[in-house]
């Protein structure tokens, strides 16, 4: 009974799945995109982390380790740039991406634009959904994240990182875009390095910032549909329309 039951589990998932992938090339009519379902993960870092530390010690007039490197042996190491956990690993920048895909599972999509789907918005906070999106020559992690930044009011952010360093950052300009109900919102920005903390760029809210309500109006079933397209540019603005 024990192994039908699970079997069941996993044709249950499979069909949600499919039903989920369907939904979302339903919300964007352009069906030449690669659609990705990506599943909530209740992060497990929200305890004292690097990036942490290093706001502390900035607000306390010392130099942040997060963006110099200075505690570390080796200034070409770099420390785990997965906003889930709590990491102690270090490498060099090139092998970030085989550390996410390898210990931390994070799925990577090929082309220039694509649907991120994410599941169970209804979550309580902190939830992060992650995916990495490669094009153009180079890896880029999306991070949307719902976060309570006032006790009692949560709130979606959704940044681009660049898993490179800021100069090549700054090649590249990143969208995304939710459009549903004859509605559409629109934010435009250069993307930011993996070396700056993803907990950094939502702390200063140079993302796109979603409270619960604007969320549920772009939402289908707790499912958000985001569209997301990287180019290569120089321009260095950012910003939201509707």
């Amino acid at each position: 009974m024990l192994f039908f039951t699970q079997c069941f589990g996993a044709v249950l998932d499979l069909i949600h799945l499919r039903f989920q992938h369907y939904k979302a090339k339903r919300v964007f009519s352009a069906a030449g995109q690669l659609v990705c379902v990506v599943n909530p993960t209740r992060s497990l870092k929200y305890a004292p982390t690097r990036c942490a530390a290093a706001q502390v010690s900035t607000e306390q007039g010392i130099l942040p380790p997060c963006h110099h490197h200075e505690a570390v042996h080796d200034p070409q190491l770099v420390p785990c740039t997965c906003p889930l956990f709590s990491c102690p690993w270090e490498g060099h920048l090139e092998v970030v991406v085989s550390h996410l895909r390898q210990t931390h599972r994070i799925n990577i999509l090929q082309g220039a634009e694509i649907v991120f789907l994410a599941t169970d918005m209804h979550l309580p906070a902190p939830t992060d959904w992650i995916i990495m999106h490669s094009c153009l020559g180079h890896q880029f992690l999306l991070v949307l994240r719902k976060q309570e930044k006032y006790e009692g009011h949560p709130q979606f952010f959704a940044t681009m990182m660049l898993i490179g360093t800021p100069t090549q950052a700054d090649n590249f300009t990143y969208r995304l875009e939710l459009n549903r109900n004859q509605r559409r919102l629109k934010w435009e920005a250069t993307p930011r390095s993996i070396l700056e903390c993803v907990d950094s760029v939502i702390s200063d809210g140079d993302c796109l910032v979603l409270n619960t309500s604007l969320a549920q109006l772009f939402s289908d079933n707790g499912s958000l549909a985001i569209g997301i397209a990287i180019t290569t540019s120089k321009v260095h603005s950012s910003e939201a329309e509707m």
